[in-house]
């Protein structure tokens, strides 16, 4: 039977990410066979390692063009949460958008659930493609790890985690058990109730069942790892409250009607991190 949500995938995304100029690679960073999928700007993939350090040199010369990393949430996929975007970035940016580990193409044998290691995962994957430096812009869940890669390069930095306490209070108002009941839905009511949180246009109700059932299969998967990674952003509220010390700068775009991430942990979000330029927007909406 046709899953016409793959067919869009590959017949539409895949097809407008390819029209931006990005193409999609698979990069080996440890030895533990961990492996990233990027989709990547063409000319920038190296065929062989002579070749990867030759595009490492050209990056450093090319120091005007900036690098972009669009770090996905986890009600999908790099390319398929970002392909709107791509379009209009890679006219003036070198676009890069990786599968996080166990979303997409991205696995690891490692043992290891946090953003901090998906952080250091994904800026693996972006030296072996020659990027030295990037600006790095995460939605939702990958706003957990872009705060991790700054916290890769910035030695002393602290990562942004969930209190127990604002989790709870969450789960709560959404009236859901745990998080993997909220994001890892197992029907095509499950997946509604997650779009319709996350969205402030209620359009999930329009879609049919069978492509919500056609979107859990081919998007859902890897449940366990997935749940695992959920308990790896919320710690005790004692160890969400360490000071940060980020030497880049931070924006912070919120959506005012978000009824997942509230703009009451927007204030508190740029609170934590005041002590570096911080600039913080509200736009009505979120997706």
């Amino acid at each position: 039977m046709v899953n016409w949500v793959h067919v869009a995938k590959e017949h539409l995304v895949h097809r407008l990410a390819k029209m931006a100029g990005l193409r999609r690679c698979t990069v080996g960073v440890d030895n533990a066979g961990t492996v990233m999928s990027v989709w990547a700007p063409k000319d920038k993939l190296p065929a062989t390692a002579d070749a990867a350090e030759a595009t490492k040199k050209e990056a450093r010369r090319e120091a005007g063009r900036l690098s972009v990393v669009l770090i996905h949430g986890f009600a999908g996929d790099g390319i398929f949460t970002w392909v709107l975007q791509v379009g209009a970035l890679a006219k003036h940016y070198d676009v890069y958008v990786p599968d996080l580990l166990f979303f997409g193409g991205s696995t690891s044998g490692d043992a290891r659930r946090t953003p901090a290691f998906q952080a250091e995962c994904v800026a693996a994957a972006l030296r072996r493609l020659g990027v030295e430096r990037c600006a790095a812009v995460g939605f939702s869940y990958g706003g957990f790890v872009a705060f991790g890669m700054a916290e890769v390069v910035c030695t002393g930095c602290s990562l942004p985690s969930m209190p127990r306490s604002t989790g709870e209070a969450m789960l709560r108002r959404l009236g859901a058990a745990s998080f993997a009941e909220l994001l890892l839905p197992d029907d095509a009511a499950g997946l509604r109730s997650l779009f319709a949180a996350g969205a402030y246009r209620k359009w999930s109700r329009w879609f049919p069942d069978f492509v919500l059932k056609d979107y859990l299969k081919l998007m859902i998967f890897n449940r366990k790892e997935r749940a695992e990674l959920l308990e790896g952003i919320v710690v005790s509220d004692k160890d969400a409250a360490a000071a940060p010390s980020f030497q880049q700068d931070i924006l912070l775009l919120w959506g005012e009607n978000d009824i997942v991430f509230t703009m009451e942990l927007a204030s508190k979000l740029k609170d934590w991190a005041r002590r570096r330029p911080c600039e913080a927007s509200a736009r009505r909406g979120t997706w």
